[in-house]
Order: C-alpha cells, then sequence, then structure tokens
C-alpha cells in the first residue's frame, strides 16, 4: 500500500507542477459542475475598473498579428483582398468608416440576458469584458451583428435562418470565448442564448461549442498572448485558452487538446491501451494492444484503494462506472513485468 501511495503522489504532484501559477489554488481535481464551480469563484473580479475605452488601447497587444506587430488579426477575417474581410490590418486603423476596425462583441450584448445595454468609453463590467472583445472590421461586425452561432464550413458568413458562422479559423476562439463568458456570467450568459445547437447530455454546454474547442485548437501565439497581457491588464485569464481540456472535465464530449498533460497518454513497447469515454459516468471500454494471458488492469482511487481489477485482459473489456464517486482515478495496466499508468475522470 505505501507503494501505491507513493506512486499516486508522485502522479498528483507531476500534475500541480504542470498548471500555470495562476490555477495554483484550483483544486483540479474536481470535476463537472464542482470545477465550473471553482474556476467561476476564480476568474470573477470584483471592484475592477477596466472599462470600455482601455480596450481600444489593450487590442493593440492582445490581437497583435504574430507574423506583423504593426497590424492587430481581425476575428472573421479571411481574405485581405478587400477591406470587410481583411484578416490583418494596421493597428491604428481604428474607427468607424471603411476600412477601419471597431470593437466586437463576440457575445452579441443584445443576446446575453439581461442584455448588456449600451456601451460608451467608461462602461465597466460584462459590456467591457476584454475576454469578450475582439477586433473586427466595421462592415465585418455590422454583417455579423446579434446573429447567433451555427454551425458551418470554410470562411465567416451567413449560415442557415440568419445564424453566423465564425470561420474555420475562429470557431475555436470563439468556442472558448463563449466557454469563458459562460463561465465567468453563467446563466446570464447561457450558451444557448448566443447560438444555435443541441445541449451537450446533462448540462447547458452546446455540443457544437465542444466540437469547435476540438476541432480548431489553440493558437498558442496569438491565443495565449491574449491570456497573458489580460492577466496584468484586467486581473483574470481565460482558462479554456490555458488548457481547453477543462471543457471537457467539465461538459464531457470527445476529448479536447490537454496542453497541461493532465491524460497524456504515455506507450511503450512493452505496453500500450487506451479508454473511452473520458471523462465517463456510466462505463468506460478499455482498448489494450499487445497483451498477453499475463495481462491485468488494477484502476485506484486517489487514497490508494483499489476499486476494480482484470486479471487475463482481453476482448476491449467494458467496466461499469455508474456508482463510483466522482474524483480522478488510476488506472494501471502490468503485463510482462513493465506497466503504464492513465488517468480517468469519473463526473
Amino acid at each position: 500500500m505505501k507503494k501505491i501511495l507513493l506512486f499516486i503522489f508522485v502522479v498528483v504532484a507531476g500534475t500541480s507542477n504542470a498548471q500555470q501559477s495562476y490555477y495554483s489554488d484550483v483544486d483540479i481535481i474536481l470535476t463537472g459542475q464542482a470545477l465550473y464551480n471553482e474556476l467561476q469563484q476564480k476568474i470573477n473580479i470584483s471592484n475592477n475598473t477596466f472599462n470600455y475605452g482601455d480596450v481600444r488601447d489593450t487590442m493593440k497587444i492582445t490581437d497583435k498579428d504574430p507574423a506583423n506587430s504593426n497590424n492587430v488579426l481581425l476575428i472573421y477575417g479571411h481574405n485581405d483582398a478587400n477591406c470587410t474581410t481583411q484578416r490583418s490590418r494596421d493597428k491604428d486603423d481604428f474607427g468607424g468608416v471603411s476600412c477601419e476596425y471597431n470593437r466586437e462583441h463576440t457575445f452579441a450584448r443584445s443576446n446575453s440576458n439581461p442584455s448588456m445595454g449600451s456601451v460608451n468609453n467608461s462602461t465597466t463590467g460584462i459590456g467591457a469584458d476584454p475576454h469578450n472583445l475582439r477586433p473586427s472590421d466595421q462592415q465585418m461586425n455590422n454583417n455579423k451583428g446579434s446573429k447567433k452561432f451555427a454551425a458551418g464550413s470554410g470562411n465567416a458568413g451567413n449560415v442557415g435562418s440568419g445564424n453566423w458562422y465564425p470561420g474555420d479559423e475562429w470557431k475555436g476562439d470563439v468556442a472558448r470565448m463563449m466557454m469563458y463568458m459562460y463561465t465567468r456570467y453563467g446563466n446570464r450568459c447561457l450558451p444557448s442564448l448566443n447560438a444555435e445547437g443541441t445541449p451537450q447530455s446533462g448540462n447547458d454546454m452546446l455540443q457544437i461549442y465542444l466540437q469547435w474547442n476540438v476541432e480548431d485548437p489553440v493558437d498558442t501565439a496569438f491565443e495565449d498572448q491574449r491570456n497573458n497581457y489580460l492577466e496584468s491588464a484586467y486581473g483574470n485569464r481565460n482558462p479554456f485558452i490555458d488548457n481547453p481540456y477543462l471543457a471537457t472535465i467539465i461538459w464531457g464530449g470527445e476529448p479536447a487538446e490537454d496542453r497541461w498533460n493532465i491524460f497524456s497518454v504515455t506507450e511503450n513497447n512493452d505496453v500500450s491501451f487506451t479508454f473511452f469515454p473520458n471523462p465517463a459516468n456510466q462505463e468506460i471500454t478499455i482498448n489494450t494492444y499487445q497483451t498477453t494471458a499475463d495481462t491485468r488492469i488494477v484502476i485506484y482511487d486517489l487514497q490508494g484503494r483499489k476499486t476494480a481489477k482484470i486479471k487475463n485482459v482481453n476482448n476491449n473489456p467494458t467496466i461499469d462506472v455508474s456508482s463510483w464517486n466522482t474524483g480522478i482515478y488510476l488506472i494501471k495496466m502490468n503485463n510482462n513485468g513493465t506497466s503504464l499508468t492513465q488517468k480517468l475522470v469519473i463526473k
């Protein structure tokens, strides 16, 4: 038992070290609504004086084009051949006329409940949250208006009956921004208020946002610079940029990129396995490779207690986890004297 507890301590310590210092007081072992609540408390800002006028200057830094420091990237942009669809523009071309950019509320102001209302340069709070504001060509911004996001493909534009597709390049950014807004402001920014789609089973998150979060991974050069600067200028970060897998832990769906390697898969020549879904709440199926008659699987909770054991593993066994407590478990496979351990989330 002492060896098991030491092993678990090493694994959990490695997980903690992988986190950014900003999250050092967040209990990352939590799952589902409990982790949502923890992150909501972390990113909540009280008595913040950051205003809508400040965004005009911060956007020159947060949205700087990594390929051209004199420019900012324009959300929904995809083609520099004309102004409306321009992707990168001189950072000083701010305004409200043709070939200028302005501030786009990605979660539309009128779609929140209650509405964010009108804004001016002294506006603070939800209407001035810089995590929700992006530079956009003024005409593109008008074209998008308060339309809800919806599934599509290719470049940004109208889809369906009065909806809007943000574009292949921007859909992941949008998803992570919407996840932030829902976590930061709760039901005032329900995902369904600003997008069309099917809710993820058992919660308020939309499947389309979870899908976009997977299909369009974090642009580290661009999205990270936003988070890094806004932590100092505004006081918080977007957790779903720092680690898109947090969305998977909270709301489920197909596993997103795990930038902290919380659930990293390590393989060697002697033993290999995968399992799905993760997180899980009903059952998991374990896919095994290169197994022998001596291969066995043991699952422990983080107190070192043995939760399940399978001997002579074959035929991709299924394990019922519906009665297990929520939290993180360790799945350890032993084969020919070698072992491999991965982490399972029950939510």
